[in-house]
């Protein structure tokens, strides 16, 4: 069977509408899921939301509605947001659903099982908004004088019974796991967390009782679990536990934001030991994507939709622009002006022009039968070699890296490499001077382009596979592999023929209030 490779987001907390920061994770993971497909390996990719915990009550009290009516509705706009921007998920998991809450039962029964559970009084702080514990150490002061947690969020003293879980058991273990390569990057994220376990871990609270809108304890009335036992537990509930997860598990990256490194890296690890499962293979921790260099806020006004921005420049412009702009692992940032020039400049005057160019002139001058290649000349054998280290040796390693902006980078070099020889060509004087020469050259740029569609395909899918088609490709050489084994022989041997092409990617504006 193919290499599995099991990839998942973190599930979004759906107490308000999807911003462009989801959007972002969503076409990453989906990126990196499509591009394990073209390798030939068997992918499972998961993302869905977070729907229990208090902030998540006090929201659905607010509006004088039941937290399960405000999470269906919400959960349908994250739904909606992923399938609008091309987001090839294989499941997704909302935490309110029956098999959820067995998996996490489960889950906590294994760590039970283990003696890594005991009953207790929790007195300290907690932030609603981050849903999460902070020591006094931690805490800073706001300009109001109120206490408020590392992220700015505010904080409350909390005091009710609750079951405890010993974080503290695990701290060598966790040292040890976070020291060894590759489990979690970047590294700035591998060092923070490193400092956080070495000043000492202190066991955890898991459970509440003053509300009860989350999965109930086993055999614990009036006890829900802390809402990051059952979000981590989503990893596992959409393999099939407690029942047989097949081979997919563990899973093969965690995709999150930086701000849930700590939730992902120090408490799942422990309670995954505590349970005796496999730990995951990789967690990053992406940065933040800013608005303008600002990071979006209510309050600022400058929250910003990414269905509108999908609406008003194409999805595939907004996922190219986002791989392309940003060094994945650090914050980036966006605007309209930004988004015209990377899908205007690369997308359209590079890549979309060489197709527009190459298939209208057969379609034109060959009547759109596919021509052959008649003899190599040192120019061509150097632009296959281009393509060839660019789809196969440099695209691979950047993307297996997670270095998606690289990944594009080397694409793009390609793109341009296809543009300098249909220039130093010139199939259009070729035409009256050596038609075989042409032929030549114009099967060479038909092949190229057929290999670079198939390459950016996990970035731009839609304007790959519609490119695709206009070149005759069939279905089962649109992977890594398939489109290699026509390398010198485009596929000149069946009857397709080439109509004259459409634009690929219409040129964009600016909205009006942005120019």
């Amino acid at each position: 069977m193919a290499d599995p490779f099991y990839i998942t987001t973190a599930i979004s907390y759906p107490n308000g509408r999807p911003h462009i920061g989801h959007a972002y994770e969503a076409i990453a993971a989906d990126v990196i899921a499509r591009f394990q497909r073209l390798r030939g390996r068997r992918v499972r990719f998961q993302t869905g939301t977070d729907e229990h915990g208090l902030k998540m009550a006090r929201k659905a009290e607010e509006q004088g509605r039941t937290p399960a009516d405000l999470a269906d509705e919400m959960s349908g706009y994250f739904q909606q947001m992923c399938d609008a921007l091309d987001v090839s998920y294989d499941r997704f998991i909302r935490t309110s659903e029956p098999d959820h809450h067995r998996a996490s039962q489960a889950i906590w029964q294994a760590m039970e099982a283990a003696g890594d559970l005991y009953l207790d009084r929790y007195e300290g702080w907690y932030s609603v908004r981050d849903e999460a514990y902070y020591d006094e150490s931690e805490l800073a002061e706001g300009e109001g004088g109120e206490k408020l947690s590392p992220q700015g969020t505010p904080v409350e003293w909390t005091v009710e019974e609750s079951w405890f879980f010993r974080l503290s058991k695990y701290q060598d273990q966790l040292l040890k796991l976070l020291r060894s390569p590759g489990f979690l990057e970047p590294a700035s994220r591998r060092n923070e967390m490193i400092a956080f376990v070495e000043q000492g871990l202190r066991d955890l609270s898991v459970s509440r009782t003053s509300f009860d809108w989350g999965v109930k304890v086993p055999g614990s009335e009036g006890h829900v679990m802390y809402v990051w036992v059952d979000a981590l537990t989503n990893y596992l509930t959409g393999l099939g536990y407690p029942d047989e997860m097949g081979d997919l598990w563990p899973a093969s990256l965690h995709l999150i934001g930086k701000d849930i490194v700590r939730f992902h890296t120090i408490y799942w690890p422990a309670f995954l030991m505590s349970a005796k499962l496999p730990l995951p293979q990789k967690v990053f921790g992406h940065g933040f994507l800013l608005n303008r260099g600002q990071k979006e806020s209510k309050s600022l006004g400058n929250v910003t939709d990414p269905l509108d921005l999908a609406e008003r420049f194409g999805v595939d412009a907004l996922r190219y622009f986002l791989i392309r702009e940003v060094a994945f692992g650090q914050d980036g940032s966006y605007s309209p002006e930004a988004i015209v020039q990377r899908a205007n400049g690369e997308l359209g005057n590079a890549f979309g022009n060489l197709a527009q160019r190459t298939l209208g002139f057969i379609a034109k001058n060959l009547d759109g039968a596919l021509p052959a290649i008649r003899g190599h000349a040192a120019a061509d054998t150097e632009l296959f070699e281009t393509v060839e280290r660019a789809i196969t040796t440099d695209m691979p390693q950047a993307f297996e890296a997670l270095a998606l902006q690289q990944a594009v980078e080397a694409w793009l070099q390609a793109v341009f490499a296809c543009n300098a020889y249909i220039d130093a060509q010139a199939p259009w004087t070729l035409r009256k001077t050596d038609p075989e020469r042409m032929e030549t050259v114009l099967a060479t740029l038909y092949t190229c382009i057929a290999q670079l569609a198939v390459a950016i395909s996990p970035v731009i899918p839609a304007s790959s596979a519609k490119l695709l088609d206009m070149l005759g490709v069939p279905a089962d050489l649109r992977n890594l592999q398939g489109i290699r084994s026509h390398w010198y022989s485009p596929l000149a041997e069946s009857d397709f023929r080439l109509s004259a092409p459409t634009p690929l990617f219409p040129r964009l504006e600016l909205p009006a209030e942005a120019a």
